[in-house]
């Protein structure tokens, strides 16, 4: 009996490294990684469309015409219209004038850029689609039909400043994050400190801009150096300007130019 306390710093001596190697649980490797293995190929720019600029360009041709699997990142901005049909505010068009006027896209409009967006993803490639609290609420599920696309995350805007609403007044957007199939997060998502509520004030450089400092973390993390980030609906070209900041290049349009 007197020897027990001997003979297991024996055992501990000869076994202790193989015996917690034997144990040690599988969940203690990281599922993070901080290095993408996702490489984008040569892309082609086609005739007529120039790489970090404004073109003027319908966003469904533009798709039609780029390199198919080619991109790893895709912003996409729609001018909802069914905000407009299903919450009728009486004071909506004087409040919201500029915005208004602005060309909007029906749903089935919607479904189609969807598509040709899943056509010029590469796999694993991630599409950062904004919405408003409406069409978050009624579902973006069934317009992901026929697509490869994934909802995988969602992060908040908060704008900081309080905007319309007959009831609750809104002082944030939505930015659903997708991904084409297969669905992975390391060695894609490179950066691990971006919180899912994001402060930032909104600019003043139209009434569809969107928050250049998000953008500019999320192409840090879902992008390498010199990669081309699209954009078919362009807008105020915040995205252009995220990839400015971040050494990126841009490949977009919009209607208006």
């Amino acid at each position: 009996m007197g020897r027990g306390p001997e003979l297991f710093q024996q055992f501990e001596a000869d076994f202790g490294d193989v015996a917690r190697a034997a144990v040690k649980p599988k969940s203690d490797k990281s599922v993070f990684g901080n290095g993408r293995d996702v490489i984008q190929p040569d892309i082609s720019v086609p005739d007529g469309l120039e790489l970090d600029d404004r073109n003027k360009s319908d966003g469904l041709l533009f798709l039609r015409e780029i390199q198919a699997e080619s991109f790893p990142l895709c912003f996409f901005d729609p001018q909802y219209r069914g905000i407009l049909d299903h919450q009728r505010y009486g004071n909506e068009g004087e409040r919201q004038r500029a915005r208004s006027k602005l060309r909007q896209m029906p749903e089935p409009e919607i479904k189609q850029f969807l598509r040709g967006i899943d056509r010029v993803l590469m796999p694993m490639g991630q599409l950062l689609f904004w919405t408003d609290k409406f069409h978050l609420c009624t579902g973006l599920g069934p317009w992901l039909d026929k697509t490869n696309l994934d909802i995988v995350d969602l992060i908040v805007w908060n704008k900081m400043r309080i905007g319309m609403g007959y009831r609750s007044r809104r002082v944030s957007e939505y930015l659903v994050v997708m991904q084409k199939a297969p669905r992975r997060a390391k060695g894609v998502w490179t950066l691990h400190d971006i919180p899912d509520v994001w402060d930032e004030k909104v600019t003043n450089d139209g009434p569809h801009a969107k928050p250049v400092g998000l953008q500019g973390r999320l192409i840090e993390a879902l992008t390498n150096t010199r990669d081309i980030v699209i954009d078919p609906a362009a807008g105020s070209y915040s995205v252009l300007k995220a990839c400015q900041r971040t050494n990126r290049r841009f490949l977009g349009c919009d209607i208006e130019g």
